[in-house]
């Protein structure tokens, strides 16, 4: 089974979705599962996982209602309060919903670096296990070693690590984020998601040979055992199709073994994220 780890749907909103500027029209339309579906197909990927891109629980229920309608939506990654009070409550809420494999906080927009060891988002990510829900961490290298610690304060809570901490591919840095990569990895509860890499890069003029070497990193760190490939479809159309984007990881990895393959373009993303069935 190959699934695309990480992608987006909504109907465009200029309000609700004030992030998409005036620099990205490209996104300034309905991005929905009908698009998709015909990509899907034609780059030989049998489903994706859907990932919140606003940051409400109407959020998460607009993307179950389009997986309930197409069963090729494998999985879903909402949105909820984790510093709510009644958290508890909300997630056994939302664990009645078989295809909501975990959730989502956009980090990477907090001014404080250490946002995620705050009392109550860490009160929060303590009860994401007890309703066997995954947590996908958003952010900047800057907010690494908050995520190291996260990850090591919750050592058996599953951690998805978005983008692969989003890099500063285009100003051609690599350190610190490159030793906050090494550093994460060596907790085994973290995997990592190969996505969003050209949209770090330059937009007009990235290269394979610019971002092999910050590939090289997160495959020598986390291995292919926690590596999952995710397109960022539609965010990556900013720069590049999503055959340039599943091409350049196909590319990257074309002397894998089928089997590192098989984990890379799925097997990895079905074990974090539970999906075992057409439900």
């Amino acid at each position: 089974m190959k699934i695309d780890s990480h992608q987006h749907f909504w109907k465009f909103d200029p309000v609700r979705d004030a992030w998409i500027d005036e620099t990205m029209q490209v996104l300034r339309r309905d991005y929905l599962p009908g698009d998709l579906r015909p990509i899907l197909n034609d780059n030989n990927m049998d489903g994706c996982v859907a990932v919140q891109a606003d940051q409400s629980e109407n959020e998460t229920h607009y993307l179950l209602n389009l997986a309930a309608k197409n069963n090729w939506i494998r999985a879903v990654v909402g949105w909820v309060d984790l510093q709510a009070k009644n958290i508890e409550e909300r997630l056994s809420y939302f664990s009645k919903f078989d295809k909501l494999k975990g959730f989502r906080y956009i980090v990477q927009t907090e001014p404080d670096d250490n946002f995620m060891l705050g009392h109550a988002f860490q009160r929060g990510i303590g009860f994401l296990k007890q309703f066997n829900f995954s947590y996908d961490i958003l952010i900047f290298p800057r907010q690494l070693p908050a995520a190291i610690r996260l990850a090591q304060n919750h050592p058996q809570q599953t951690f998805i690590l978005d983008h692969i901490a989003k890099p500063l591919i285009k100003d051609h840095k690599m350190e610190p984020w490159a030793a906050g990569i090494k550093k994460l990895s060596e907790n085994p509860n973290v995997y990592c998601k190969v996505s969003g890499v050209i949209t770090e890069a330059d937009h007009q003029r990235w290269t394979k040979e610019e971002i092999f070497p910050y590939l090289d990193v997160v495959f020598n760190s986390f291995r292919t055992d926690r590596l999952m490939f995710g397109s960022d479809w539609p965010v990556c159309l900013l720069a590049g199709s999503y055959p340039q984007v599943i091409g350049l990881i196909r590319e990257y990895s074309k002397n894998f073994s089928k089997e590192d393959k098989e984990k890379l373009f799925g097997g990895n993303a079905a074990n974090a994220y539970r999906i075992f069935s057409e439900k």
